[in-house]
């Protein structure tokens, strides 16, 4: 009966102990007010900057198992921000994003791959206006600490960098880059604190 009793404690404390070590892949919750969304855009000879306002979706992450890491992601389209909205109407328009026919970005992860330190390469497929295509994504792992500005809550941090060609997802037709007014190229920024609860 001891011995029994030994094994039972055993296998459970090795379980809670699993159970730690798995607990950072959980759900973490996107902070909207600390995440942005950002791209840049040659336009004849400056950069044009702007921001989608409205995202959503759903990050797992843990550095130690990448394997039980994961991300969802969906942009509004219509959120489009230059900060001019002239610019934006147009941006919105069949010209280039047809909003109103395709209002949602999305990129889904399909692999997460350490390549040394805090940095990462996250493998999945960008889809844009009805085109989908499979990217490489390197991203940041900033670090994760106990929230300062909320007890019980732990956040971490994630900055990704990546650039794509707009007129491979049909984002325009290609006569304003051939204008030299508006670049093939889009760089885009993803800054993103993220939340858990402890």
């Amino acid at each position: 009966m001891k011995c029994l009793m030994r094994i039972l404690v055993v296998s459970l404390s090795l379980l809670l102990l699993s159970g730690m070590a798995h607990a950072g892949a959980g759900q973490w919750q996107i902070d909207k007010a600390h995440s942005s969304i950002y791209f840049d855009v040659n336009h004849t000879f400056v950069t044009v900057r702007g921001q989608f306002d409205e995202f959503s979706g759903s990050v797992r992450f843990d550095p130690e198992n990448k394997d039980a890491s994961g991300v969802n992601f969906e942009v509004r389209v219509p959120s489009i921000n230059t900060n001019i909205e002239k610019r934006d109407k147009h941006l919105r328009s069949p010209d280039f994003f047809n909003a109103a026919k395709f209002p949602v970005m999305r990129f889904k992860s399909s692999d997460i791959r350490h390549v040394e330190d805090n940095s990462y390469i996250m493998d999945g497929e960008l889809s844009i206006k009805g085109v989908s295509k499979k990217v490489s994504v390197p991203f940041t792992y900033l670090g994760m600490r106990d929230n300062p500005l909320k007890k019980g809550q732990t956040v971490a941090g994630f900055e990704a960098a990546f650039s794509i060609n707009r007129l491979d997802y049909n984002v325009g037709d290609g006569q304003f880059a051939k204008m030299g007014v508006v670049g093939e190229t889009v760089r885009i920024l993803v800054a993103l604190e993220v939340l858990k609860e402890q």
